[in-house]
């Protein structure tokens, strides 16, 4: 074997940035039927809120017609609508939750 020059390479390391994943918000749409006590419980249910904090959010669908519940990664965002959707209609609510990228 020959032992030759051997061209000493230095790597020099990259810091490459990790995007953050998209986040989502997940709101409750306001309808005519569904009692506000339904809504403050589902808050306090899927969105661990106090029941203050679920007054709050629910006084905010009632009058402006939609409220923020979280801020979420997509996929917990997704199962919560999934979750609160389910929970209204197996309770005979028309209760809707949508979610949008912030």
């Amino acid at each position: 074997m020959a032992a030759g020059n051997r061209d000493s390479t230095l790597l020099e390391a990259e810091k490459s940035k990790v995007k953050q994943p998209p986040l989502f918000k997940v709101m409750l749409l306001n309808d005519d039927y569904t009692p506000m006590d339904f809504v403050v419980a589902v808050l306090q249910t899927f969105f661990s809120m106090t029941r203050e904090q679920a007054t709050q959010v629910m006084l905010k669908v009632h009058r402006e017609g939609m409220g923020v519940c979280g801020v979420y990664p997509r996929d917990v965002a997704a199962t919560k609508v999934e979750q609160v959707i389910a929970f209204s209609k197996q309770h005979q609510h028309p209760l809707q939750c949508v979610m949008e990228e912030t």
